[in-house]
């Protein structure tokens, strides 16, 4: 009798556990679901909040893709001539990465982990990267349909607009794989302190980007327009989380400064530890 009443005792208490676990992580999603959609609309509506510099800082980078698009023929032209030297694996990796239900899948499992080992870092970490992609994946869609480029394979060149043709050929500009994967690896290596770390992360996350001029769908200016607004937008949604004390995890400071630098011998996107 002492056992039964043992046991059964025993079993209530897992089924509370049980209860009080399944009602902490639904809370938890409530929250994370809640801090996704203001984080997108944080970032909507940072424009409103713009003062002069910040319009200096976007016609400085709308010239400075304007004037980096003088690279976009030789450096399609390079990739194009050593195109057979870059590994296959690497072009297939950079093409399922940055594909929008296998990017969505992998940020799903990663949520998955965090909200059922609360882990509220990586929770965090994907909350960042899915307000982030949501907002950046608008912007991308947006823009891809209304500025109409045609793609570098198309047969025209980089100054040829066809807006809102609806054809795959003039929706070069910009680049959703670059978006993704920069948005990913962005929000992942900005909760790291270790270089080596973060410069492994951004690694992969370059993959995608350099995939896609290899394979000849983008311009290199598609690419660098897509990187930077992906760092924007994460630095923007982060700089939110944090000062609404959205979750309880060390605040960074910005660790990493991005340029566009562009010059007779040097074009790229730059980041200074």
């Amino acid at each position: 009798m002492l056992f039964t009443y043992n046991n059964s005792v025993a079993q209530q208490l897992v089924i509370d556990v049980q209860e009080q676990d399944s009602t902490s992580i639904w809370q938890l999603a409530k929250h994370d679901f809640k801090y996704t959609l203001k984080g997108v609309g944080h970032s909507f509506t940072r424009p409103l909040h713009w003062k002069s510099k910040d319009f200096e800082k976007l016609g400085l980078f709308v010239a400075g893709t304007a004037a980096l698009s003088l690279a976009d023929e030789p450096i399609r032209d390079f990739a194009l001539n050593n195109k057979d030297d870059f590994p296959t694996p690497l072009r297939d990796f950079g093409w399922y990465f940055g594909s929008p239900q296998n990017y969505f899948m992998a940020n799903a499992g990663l949520y998955a982990f965090g909200i059922f080992t609360k882990n509220e870092k990586v929770r965090k970490t994907s909350v960042l990267i899915i307000s982030s992609s949501i907002t950046t994946g608008l912007i991308q869609t947006v823009s891809k349909a209304a500025i109409g480029r045609a793609r570098p394979g198309s047969g025209y060149d980089n100054y040829t607009f066809k807006p809102f043709s609806g054809e795959a050929a003039f929706r070069s500009f910009p680049s959703g794989h670059t978006i993704l994967s920069v948005t990913m690896a962005h929000s992942i290596a900005k909760q790291f302190k270790n270089p080596w770390v973060k410069a492994g992360i951004y690694t992969v996350g370059a993959i995608p980007p350099i995939s896609r001029i290899i394979d000849d769908a983008h311009w290199v200016t598609d690419i660098a327009f897509s990187a930077i607004v992906s760092i924007v937008v994460v630095d923007s949604i982060d700089k939110f989380l944090n000062d609404e004390n959205a979750y309880n995890t060390p605040k960074r400071e910005k660790q990493i400064s991005w340029n566009i630098k562009f010059s007779s011998n040097q074009i790229g996107l730059v980041g200074t530890f």
